[in-house]
């Protein structure tokens, strides 16, 4: 994996677990759409042919020795991105759900506005994407005990199609959530003051695979993630009084 040659240079960022069905189509979108932008896949300890798929599509891949989850695995790809020198960091995933289409406006908004995080929002500006019952239960709940936390409302707290730039990358290489990440992961960022942005996109149905996410598990998400919020909140607020 290369240096950043210059100031302000993207890497995209492709966090992959068993995807050996779609990874390799994703990285060649990617391509396409940005081709000076170097690829990094970061392989989950996969059980599959992930890691051959990526390399033969053209991309770098970090390939960890244990198997993180997702937080883990996006935190190792900020980690190196951080260290070698990269200024803005997009992250993709591997199951081919994010179209790379957007990645241009995704950049031009982090270069733009000057925010920190940007968010591919699939219910930003009535761009109207559908999802099961549960899942859309759990976004409400996300949208609303969120709105008070972040001072602003956050239409799509659950999407992982996300860019950030250097200071939260700097942020991220030491705090971040390892399960289910999106949504603490602006809480995190809410406590540095950083603002975050939302971009209007559509996201795809899986190219390859099942998700892992069942109704139960859905159940299990939305308490285990408002927990990781509150957490996060009684965490700041004690450091705030002891200063």
């Amino acid at each position: 994996m290369r240096r950043a040659s210059g100031p302000n240079e993207l890497l995209i960022l492709i966090p992959a677990f068993n995807e050996d069905g779609a990874v390799a189509d994703v990285i060649r979108e990617v391509h396409q759409v940005v081709p000076e932008a170097p690829v990094l896949v970061v392989d989950d300890a996969s059980s599959d042919s992930t890691y051959e798929k990526a390399r033969s599509a053209g991309a770098d891949v970090l390939q960890l020795p244990y198997h993180l989850g997702l937080g883990g695995c996006v935190q190792a790809g900020y980690k190196l991105a951080y260290g070698l020198g990269y200024y803005y960091v997009i992250r993709v995933d591997g199951d081919g759900q994010h179209d790379p289409k957007y990645i241009p406006a995704l950049l031009q908004v982090l270069r733009e506005t000057g925010c920190h995080m940007v968010i591919g929002s699939r219910f930003y500006e009535g761009n109207g994407e559908h999802t099961s019952a549960v899942r859309a239960v759990g976004i409400w709940v996300f949208r609303t005990v969120l709105r008070p936390i972040l001072g602003k409302p956050v239409r799509d707290p659950t999407s992982g199609f996300v860019g950030v730039n250097r200071e939260a990358l700097e942020v991220f290489t030491r705090s971040f959530p390892l399960e289910y990440p999106e949504i603490e992961a602006l809480v995190v960022l809410q406590r540095k003051h950083f603002r975050f942005e939302e971009v209007p996109c559509r996201m795809r149905k899986r190219k390859a695979g099942r998700s892992t996410i069942t109704a139960v598990k859905s159940l299990y998400y939305i308490i285990h993630v408002l927990l990781g919020v509150f957490v996060n909140i009684l965490k700041f607020e004690g450091r705030r009084r002891k200063k």
